[in-house]
């Protein structure tokens, strides 16, 4: 089974194409990111003109290049949320409509269990079941995976997710869009000196909370100089907090399922430290960890490819209605 895969969440879009045996054929993506750094963030309206724009052309491109006709695709697969609404339409509407013109299912794929699958597409897989993690911009989630599409909600960030939060601090920083990256970057200069918050790790649970850390970094910026050797301080210690609160997160997350597989995903799991921080810690804990490829860490349309594989294969498919919810918890599946 060919699989066209559709990824039109937010201010990328992602298309791929997965085969059943071969595994992931191609995949392309175009970033909004230089469209919407003008602005300081994502302007939905922007985003879901230029996903029209660019979504079609990628899609020629994908089949031209994997040396295939329309013919061959066997299904598709589309992101129906989370996000934002206009852009998820466009991707709706396309997928719909090509399955409808095609003669072929389209399945409605959930972005987060994208993110949640998308270390399957590595050599060398996790098996089931496993604890996942998944830091993304809009969302912080611990979820309990016993098989694809049974899935467990452990935690989440009951205010901004770890992503936010990252981007937020960078734009008190000054740092400008996207703003995660770049506050990492400027951390490497910095000397984490004062002690940051680890919020909600000194009561049990394994919910986050991240709003109150992006204040105490306010407060803290606002009594310094603001030279630039104490932003950069600032934003190792912020990113020591936010790394430590994941890590503490996921060590109690491990010893009450008794699992000993972790993965960790989505945007904000690029993260260099927090990715250190998580395997030295699974180490301890005589546990195994698993990450995307960086250019998986992000949206991209292979994990959407590879998760409507999966529900395809076991007969699922949405009927022609054009389906999109912004907001859809991943524990409905």
């Amino acid at each position: 089974m060919y699989v066209l895969g559709i990824e039109t969440s937010c201010d990328e879009t992602g298309v791929a194409i997965y085969h059943s045996k071969s595994g992931l054929i191609n995949h392309f993506l175009y970033s909004q990111v230089e469209m919407h750094s003008e602005y300081g963030g994502v302007v939905p309206e922007l985003a879901s003109r230029d996903h029209i724009r660019k979504l079609v052309p990628l899609i020629k491109q994908a089949i031209r290049d994997s040396q295939l006709k329309y013919r061959d695709i066997n299904g598709i697969a589309y992101t129906a949320g989370p996000g934002l609404m206009g852009a998820l339409l466009v991707g709706a509407a396309t997928a719909n409509s090509l399955a409808w013109a095609w003669q072929i299912p389209a399945v409605a794929v959930h972005h987060m269990e994208g993110h949640l699958l998308a270390p399957m597409l590595e050599e060398d897989p996790p098996a089931f079941p496993f604890v996942a993690l998944l830091i993304s911009g809009g969302h912080t989630l611990l979820v309990q995976v016993e098989d694809i599409g049974r899935y467990q909600l452990l935690g989440e960030s009951l205010d901004d997710a770890a992503g936010e939060a990252f981007d937020k601090t960078a734009k008190m920083l000054g740092l400008g869009y996207p703003g995660g990256p770049k506050l990492s970057a400027l951390a490497e200069h910095g000397r984490p000196q004062i002690k940051f918050p680890r919020p909600m790790t000194d009561r049990p649970g394994l919910d986050f909370s991240f709003s109150g850390l992006k204040t105490f970094t306010m407060n803290t910026l606002n009594a310094s100089q603001q030279t630039e050797q104490d932003k950069a301080n600032i934003a190792a210690a912020f990113q020591n907090a936010v790394s430590e609160t994941l890590t503490i997160k996921c060590r109690r997350a491990l010893q009450q399922t008794g699992l000993s597989r972790l993965i960790a995903a989505g945007g904000v799991s690029a993260n260099k430290q927090i990715r250190a921080d998580l395997t030295e810690m699974a180490s301890k804990e005589k546990a195994r960890i698993y990450f995307p490829r960086l250019q998986f860490c992000t949206d991209n349309g292979a994990m959407i490819a590879y998760a409507g594989c999966q529900r395809l294969m076991a007969g699922q498919h949405q009927s022609l209605e054009i389906f999109a919810r912004p907001r859809w918890p991943i524990s409905e599946l």
